[in-house]
């Protein structure tokens, strides 16, 4: 028979678990620290850019306020209800309207002057060239005969 060390907090850790599962995902982690909407977004980087995509649907590209100062991109705007429904008629209610906003930390050593954004099926791309001087060197070697 073997002996099983008894953790008092796995069931915590589950329930946990269970309610931040996908089907709750979006009442937890889409609201921002100040309640406001909360964007998604991947950066990345190549050996020539940083590139920050943001999932924001359902907004056109001028409604969009894109800053970059010093080492902060922000991201913010503002979602509009299409249409005037009085709340007792609702059966569900999950999109969201109203202020939404985004700030990250971006590398050092970017061309923050150059950047440039483009807008596409509700996917904000902003690409930001790096400086010559972190971009990576290919140094040859040269074999001595």
């Amino acid at each position: 028979m073997e002996l099983v060390r008894w953790d008092p907090f796995a069931e915590v850790r589950d329930l946990m678990e269970r309610a931040l599962a996908d089907e709750f995902r979006p009442f937890f982690l889409w609201r921002s620290a100040d309640g406001g909407a909360f964007v998604p977004i991947d950066m990345y980087q190549t050996p020539d850019h940083v590139v920050v995509k943001a999932t924001i649907p359902g907004v056109k590209p001028e409604e969009v306020d894109i800053s970059i100062t010093a080492d902060t991109l922000t991201i913010k705007g503002e979602t509009k209800a299409e249409e005037e429904v009085k709340e007792a008629d609702y059966i569900y209610r999950e999109r969201r309207y109203g202020a939404f906003s985004r700030t990250v930390r971006l590398p050092r050593d970017l061309q923050v002057d150059k950047a440039e954004a483009s807008f596409e099926n509700g996917v904000l791309t902003v690409t930001i060239p790096k400086a010559e001087e972190v971009k990576p060197k290919q140094i040859k070697i040269k074999a001595k005969s």
